[in-house]
C-alpha cells in the first residue's frame, strides 16, 4: 500500500494506471474510518483492479460555526484500516495541495436540491462538497466512486454534478452500516456523551415509525400529516437532542411528496450538544 501526499503525484499515478488498462475504485472520506467506510472499501475491492482511498477533512464544506477544528482525526489508525482492506493507494493531501490558490477558488452551486434538508441549515455545505469531490475525481481518475446511502443527499448532488459535467464515473452506493440499536455508523458518534449516545438510537427508530405510517396510509393521507406524527414522536423521545428536520421528499429530486407510491426519502437530522447526526431511509423503485 502506498501513501501519496501530493496532488501531482496522485494524478500521475492514476494516469499511468488508466493507461495500463486498470480500473480504479475511489472512496473519498474525511478519515476517522469506521465499519461504514470499510463496507465501501470492500465493495470497491470487489469491483475494481485498484482501490484508492482519500483522507481529507475539507475546509470548504464547513461553516464558520461548525466543527472543522474538532472533527475527529486518526490518520495512523486509518492507514491500518486501509491496509487491512486491501487499499492500493491512500491519498492524504494537505489543504494547500487541494486549494493551492484560495484567492482563485472557483465557486460551484449544488443547485436547488442542496438548499433542502442539510443544506437548509448548512448553507454552502454542498457547494464545498462538490468543489472538493470534483478536484478528487480529477486527481484519482476513478471508474467508480463509492458513497454510503446514509449521505443520500450528498449522493444526489454528486450524481447531478457527474451528469452535468459529463464525467465518465459511475457513482456506486452501499447500504448504511448500523450499530446493534440501529444508529448509523458515523465518525461523529465518537463525540457523543453516554446520554446522547443512548438517545441517538431514536433517529433510526423514528424512521421505522415513518415506514409504518406510510405503509398504513390511506389515499387521502398527506405527507404533511405523516411528517407531523413523525416529528411528534421525535420530540416526545428527545430530551438532549433537538430536531433539525424530519422531512419526506420525493427522491432524488427532493420535491414535496405528492404520491407515496413513488420513490421517496425520509430524512432526519438531530442536533445534540456534542454532534449533529443524520439518517434516512430511501424507497426507490421498490428497493431500499
Amino acid at each position: 500500500m502506498n501513501q501519496i501526499r501530493h496532488a501531482i503525484d496522485m494524478q500521475r499515478w492514476a494516469t499511468q494506471q488508466r493507461s495500463d488498462g486498470k480500473t480504479i475504485g475511489f472512496v473519498p472520506t474525511m478519515g476517522f474510518l469506521h465499519e461504514g467506510h470499510a463496507a465501501l472499501l470492500k465493495q470497491a475491492r470487489l469491483e475494481n483492479d485498484l482501490v484508492v482511498l482519500s483522507i481529507f477533512v475539507n475546509p470548504t464544506q464547513f461553516g464558520p460555526n461548525e466543527d472543522f477544528e474538532t472533527y475527529p482525526r486518526s490518520l495512523e489508525t486509518d492507514l491500518d484500516v486501509a491496509k487491512r482492506h486491501g487499499v492500493d493507494v491512500v491519498f492524504t493531501p494537505a489543504a494547500s495541495e487541494m486549494y493551492p490558490q484560495r484567492d482563485l477558488l472557483a465557486s460551484m452551486s449544488a443547485g436547488e436540491a442542496a438548499t433542502k434538508l442539510c443544506g437548509a441549515s448548512r448553507p454552502g455545505h454542498f457547494d464545498g462538497v462538490l468543489i472538493v469531490v470534483l478536484k478528487l475525481f480529477q486527481l484519482t481518475q476513478p471508474n467508480r466512486a463509492y458513497f454510503g446511502r446514509k449521505d443520500a443527499q450528498q449522493v444526489a448532488v454528486v450524481k447531478g454534478m457527474v451528469k452535468e459535467y459529463f464525467l465518465p464515473i459511475e457513482i456506486r452506493t452501499v447500504a448504511t452500516v448500523r450499530e446493534e440499536d440501529g444508529l448509523a455508523k458515523s465518525s461523529r458518534n465518537s463525540r457523543l456523551t453516554e446520554g446522547e449516545r443512548q438517545e441517538a438510537s431514536i433517529l433510526y427508530k423514528s424512521l421505522s415509525v415513518v415506514e409504518t405510517l406510510i405503509k398504513n396510509a390511506g389515499d387521502s393521507t398527506s405527507s404533511e400529516a405523516i411528517e407531523n406524527k413523525w416529528q411528534a414522536f421525535l420530540e416526545e423521545n428527545l430530551s438532549l437532542g433537538k430536531v433539525d428536520y424530519a422531512t419526506l421528499y420525493s427522491f432524488p429530486d427532493l420535491q414535496p411528496v405528492k404520491d407515496l407510491s413513488a420513490p421517496w426519502i425520509a430524512a432526519v437530522a438531530v442536533q445534540f450538544p456534542s454532534a449533529r447526526l443524520i439518517d434516512n431511509v430511501v424507497k426507490e423503485g421498490g428497493e431500499e
